[in-house]
């Protein structure tokens, strides 16, 4: 396995990853950064591997195996339970892709999401002005060619608040 840049400090946290079991890795590391509760935008193009980042969340959390970690574009939202230092998480995996406006995307209930114990993930979060007002950060993940990628985690400095 290659070797995995350490987090940049502050709220700024930068991966490097050359394979996607690189990729499951960083996301197994990131459970430490991402208390509940946490509404975070995967951002990247199709095929970058967020939902590979959500299989190593998903494992370290012991809520699912990676192979069970699928992308949820056509069932829009995918529920795993989980826990962390002996606390139940619930990890929602959404993908907004294909969804139009925010009318759709009321449809979803993600107010009711965002309880807290809950890490809430949407692909393509960015699509929506609700999401990223609702959001506290973001993981951004680019190629920088063949299977290499650099994933970066932004939090904002305010943290979410359960309503």
């Amino acid at each position: 396995m290659s070797k995995i840049a350490p987090p940049a400090e502050g709220r700024i946290h930068e991966f490097v990853t050359q394979s996607g079991a690189d990729t499951v890795e960083v996301g197994r590391q990131l459970v430490r950064l991402l208390p509940a509760p946490q509404l975070l935008v995967l951002r990247g193009d199709m095929g970058t591997g967020k939902t590979t980042l959500v299989k190593g969340i998903a494992q370290a959390l012991d809520a699912a195996e990676p192979d069970e970690v699928t992308s949820p574009t056509f069932t829009l939202l995918h529920e795993y339970d989980g826990s962390l230092d002996g606390r139940p998480v619930k990890l929602f995996h959404l993908d907004v892709y294909r969804l139009e406006g925010e009318r759709q995307l009321e449809t979803l209930g993600l107010d009711e999401l965002l309880t807290p114990d809950a890490l809430v993930l949407v692909e393509w979060g960015e699509k929506f002005k609700s999401i990223l007002k609702k959001s506290s950060g973001e993981i951004a993940i680019t190629s920088t060619g063949g299977d290499a990628r650099k994933i970066t985690v932004t939090l904002k400095e305010s943290t979410l608040q359960a309503g």
